[in-house]
């Protein structure tokens, strides 16, 4: 159901991505602050959808498929118009890198796991790196508009990015050992013959 507002809130965070990528190709520091703005009032819907969605009791199917698209989304849209712009650069790329590979590991995994009906439940440790993950990018796209003698905006950034990779390792290991689990699972069932084997007894029929 497209008509509740969690779904309005998950849907949002998509809707965000282009206006965010203009903002990160016009001029000025102001423009930072308004692009930092949009982006951490998207990542806050990433919480309250599935918040409101629970307290609600409006949770859908649909819901549960476009909050995570949502997410790696955002992140990997974030992160790439980033890059693009030099505010991640040099060695920086590396842990980029490492949450973009991720992301697309996971999706995969979900993938296969949706197709078994197996489940890949978020861990405490993934929602702590996503809560960094998202609080390091929303530093980064402020980058060096504000001070540094006010606030090391973009060293804060920085190790964000750093650690939420270190945890993007971890989670990612634990999501590839919890989703090998089920690989036996997939086996195919026998096929289904449409005829009877020669030799064996017509089924009677009732009456």
């Amino acid at each position: 159901m497209i008509n509740t507002l969690p779904m309005v809130l998950t849907l949002s965070r998509i809707a965000a991505i282009p206006v965010l990528a203009a903002l990160f190709f016009i001029e000025g520091d102001w423009v930072r602050y308004i692009a930092c703005a949009l982006y951490t009032t998207a990542a806050v819907t990433d919480y309250l959808d599935g918040y409101l969605a629970r307290a609600w009791k409006q949770q859908s199917k649909l819901g549960r498929i476009f909050d995570p698209i949502a997410d790696k989304l955002l992140v990997a849209a974030t992160i790439l118009l980033l890059v693009a712009t030099d505010r991640i650069a040099g060695i920086l790329v590396l842990p980029a890198l490492v949450i973009l590979c991720r992301e697309v590991l996971v999706s995969g995994l979900r993938e296969f796991l949706a197709e078994i009906r197996a489940l890949l439940p978020v861990s405490r440790l993934a929602k702590w790196k996503t809560g960094i993950q998202m609080t390091a990018l929303g530093f980064l796209i402020v980058g060096d508009a504000l001070p540094t003698a006010f606030l090391p905006v973009k060293l804060i950034g920085d190790v964000g990015l750093w650690a939420a990779a270190v945890l993007t390792l971890i989670t990612g290991w634990d999501y590839l050992i919890a989703g090998l689990k089920h690989v036996d699972d997939d086996t195919p069932e026998p096929a289904k013959s449409e005829k009877p084997p020669l030799g064996s007894a017509a089924p009677r029929r009732a009456g």
